[in-house]
């Protein structure tokens, strides 16, 4: 029994040693979770690039950074310089961005806004050949722009037109032009300017509309946008223009997107086209009324859209100061709308869709010229003015005259950027674009007073130019393929006799 008690029972010996072993083996795995917990809090708290990094981290290398001499000089310049060439891509990846965009909003505005537009304003029987029209003149005038319209409006540096030297797009790549725009590449600069002149020509055929010869339409426009078009974009836009505003011009006329170039130059072409070709037959007694104010109505609400790129996008740079021209351009779209809506309603008693669209595409035709110098109260004011004069000029004047301005391509576009033209001097701001120079004075709220006379003499040479360069081209195509259909086609429709098809099959 002694030597039992001293030795201890086999089996409970054995259920000792097994408790010891037990307990062994769960304080390793204790201690091994442990490890294992601290450890994941460790490997959570270092910096992501040090845990996707295998063998980024380790006790050698960090003391090395800590214990790393600083940065000489010249290493911290290189830095620098590729800090700065770094931000310079980053902006000229988003200004070329916008202006892409941009150049798309301005040539939706052409079709399918000015299509739609014009469109639905026309009798059913003409509405094929409108919009045909648009639809033309954004091929043609493309292939124009890359032989040589771009070049006269851009090349060179003569006071009137351009030069031969990017004849075929020659030397027009990747690389910004810095006369222009600093941050885009040319090629950008190059498409976005030739939706501006797809849609110039494209606004006179409201005058036309409804009896001009598809043939004589298109030989006019292709001469009309050499002859007036090119040599106007340059002497407002171009190096050395007589016109332009930063470039050298004799008489710095401020134009932002177009109020001389595209609105003056059309109207007013728009004006002579009517008076050349005369009324339409049945023209006034026969009530010539829209076939469908729906495509009218989408028309204008994609013009309204497009007409952002076309102000806004005139920044060339995706800046404050694209900004400060989408803020003035909407705002002056429905000060005109409701300025028109009101006359209207004064004088019959309600306002119509007709004229509240009428009126928006006035107010976006008079804030062109001067979206990129005024603020948001200014273009409430010109979007006033605006709507009401250009009602007056639609309803009275042209009854008075008794011209067939058949889509009121006159009375909008002509007498809208006369007005615009003529209130940006009134109203630029060297706050909102210090054209001329840091504190230097830019309009009549600055005190400069003389720049309502330079825009005169921008208006005088736009009107001139239209006037002149439209009677001129109107004689010769009509001495070439004729201007105006004849009365039987006229009758018929023009969509049938010029296009060999209809709009709408009513059968099927």
């Amino acid at each position: 029994m002694q030597g039992v008690e001293s030795g201890g029972s086999p089996a409970v010996e054995s259920r000792a040693s097994g408790v010891d072993i037990f307990m062994k083996r769960v304080g390793w795995k204790c201690s091994f979770s442990f490890v294992l917990v601290i450890g994941a809090v460790l490997l959570g708290a270092l910096p992501l690039s040090a845990q996707q990094a295998p063998g980024s981290f380790s006790a050698s290398s960090t003391m090395a950074s800590f214990l790393a001499a600083p940065e000489s000089p010249k290493t911290l310049n290189e830095k620098l310089a590729q800090l700065d060439k770094d931000v310079k891509a980053a902006q000229s990846s988003a200004d070329n961005a916008w202006m892409l965009v941009s150049a798309a909003l301005v040539l939706m505005m052409t079709g399918p806004g000015l299509a739609l537009f014009y469109g639905g304003l026309v009798r059913r029987k003409n509405t094929l050949a409108i919009m045909m029209q648009s639809f033309a003149l954004m091929a043609l005038i493309t292939v124009m722009w890359a032989l040589v319209g771009y070049s006269l409006c851009f090349g060179g540096n003569g006071p009137v037109i351009g030069g031969f030297e990017h004849a075929f797009l020659r030397g027009v790549g990747a690389e910004p032009n810095p006369d222009y725009a600093g941050t885009i590449p040319q090629m950008t600069f190059m498409v976005y300017q030739l939706m501006f002149a797809i849609i110039t020509p494209a606004l006179i055929t409201g005058a036309t509309a409804e009896r001009m010869k598809f043939s004589g339409t298109v030989l006019f426009l292709t001469l009309w946008f050499l002859v007036v078009y090119a040599p106007l974009a340059h002497m407002v836009w171009g190096k050395g223009g007589l016109l332009n505003a930063s470039l050298g011009g004799k008489f710095p006329t401020l134009d932002f997107a177009g109020g001389t170039v595209v609105h003056i130059s059309s109207g007013v072409s728009a004006l002579v086209c009517a008076l050349y070709l005369g009324k339409r037959t049945g023209y006034p007694k026969q009530p010539m009324p829209p076939h469908s104010l729906v495509l009218s109505f989408i028309g204008a609400c994609l013009l309204w859209v497009g007409w952002f790129g076309f102000n806004a996008g005139s920044a060339l740079a995706a800046s404050s100061l694209a900004t400060s021209a989408f803020v003035a351009t909407h705002f002056a779209a429905a000060a005109a709308a409701l300025s028109w809506s009101a006359a209207e309603w004064i004088k019959n008693g309600r306002a119509s869709a007709l004229g509240a669209i009428s009126g928006a595409v006035a107010g976006l035709v008079a804030i062109t010229p001067a979206a990129g110098f005024v603020g948001p109260m200014p273009a409430l004011a010109i979007g006033i003015i605006a709507g009401a004069v250009c009602y007056w000029m639609v309803t009275k004047v042209k009854a008075i005259f008794g011209y067939d301005d058949a889509l009121d391509a006159f009375g909008v576009h002509g007498a809208g950027g006369t007005i615009g033209a003529l209130l940006t001097g009134v109203f630029a701001q060297t706050v909102i674009n210090p054209i001329f120079g840091a504190d230097k004075p830019v309009g009549g709220l600055d005190g400069h007073w003389g720049q309502v006379g330079n825009q005169l003499v921008g208006i005088v040479i736009a009107w001139v130019f239209a006037l002149v360069g439209t009677l001129v081209l109107l004689k010769i195509v009509d001495l070439i393929v004729g201007i105006r259909v004849p009365e039987e086609h006229e009758i018929e429709g023009l969509d049938i006799t010029q296009h060999g098809e209809e709009a709408y099959n009513l059968e099927s």
